[in-house]
């Protein structure tokens, strides 16, 4: 027999992050908790250890290279392998973002972090993922990112977060071409909604907890073998484009 899944999720020291690894843990799976800064990282990895959960640490900073690539080596040299990537790290970059205001150095250093980062880690994780017996990556995005809601006129997507609002829309085009490409290694790849979630992303303004929030995440990574991909979900289902 095999040893334990193992999962490595960003942003995986506070909210929705923490919650997916926790929740992952709690399956018995054994998860590395990506994040930046080392006191909170170590401090979510001591918590997770508390409730029973073999985890560690994995220092990450998805904007950065050398960062990623050092992770990838972390992960292969200490849990020997990768069987479900959760890219959850992301940031907003503040407020207000209406398209004619907001400041473009702000958009490009939204899309680093939200899309260029998840295909930075995703790419680095990838010949991992392709050693796994049921592999899956899971891309955390917003139903703001939908074009199809955005654009019905009975629904209030609430105020125009433009470049976080563009970030989540770029990620799930580019979730659908890694479910194209990766589709015949048996990786299957979605992307998923957490809901309005009471975080410090949003001020904690969200009316679902974190651990709502990460009930999506949980859901696709443990998704069986004939398991959708290439698609967009929340808790109530299919997500439209």
């Amino acid at each position: 027999m095999g040893g334990p899944t193992i999962a490595l999720v960003t942003g995986a020291n506070k909210g929705i992050g923490y919650e997916i690894a926790a929740g992952l843990g709690a399956l018995g799976w054994r998860i590395g908790v990506g994040a930046r800064d080392r006191q909170r990282r170590d401090t979510a990895v001591a918590k997770l250890r508390a409730a029973g959960t073999d985890a560690f640490g994995v220092p990450l900073d998805v904007a950065d290279d050398a960062s990623v690539a050092a992770a990838a080596e972390l992960v292969a040299e200490h849990a020997g392998g990768l069987d479900v990537l959760v890219n959850n790290a992301a940031i907003t970059g503040g407020m207000p973002q209406t398209p004619s205001r907001v400041d473009p150095a702000t958009v490009r250093v939204v899309v680093e972090t939200n899309v260029i980062g998840v295909i930075r880690v995703t790419n680095a994780m990838l010949p991992m993922l392709r050693g796994s017996a049921s592999p899956r990556v899971v891309n955390m995005s917003s139903s703001v990112g939908s074009l199809a809601l955005q654009t019905t006129p009975d629904i209030d997507m609430g105020p125009v977060p433009a470049a976080y609002l563009a970030s989540k829309t770029f990620l799930n085009a580019v979730t659908v071409q890694y479910a194209k490409e990766l589709g015949d290694a048996g990786i299957l790849v979605n992307s998923g909604c957490p809901g309005f979630t009471a975080t410090d992303l949003n001020g904690f303004q969200g009316v679902r907890t974190p651990q709502q929030g990460a009930a999506i995440a949980i859901h696709l990574a443990t998704l069986p073998d004939d398991g959708p991909t290439g698609g967009f979900f929340d808790d109530a289902g299919t997500v439209p484009w």
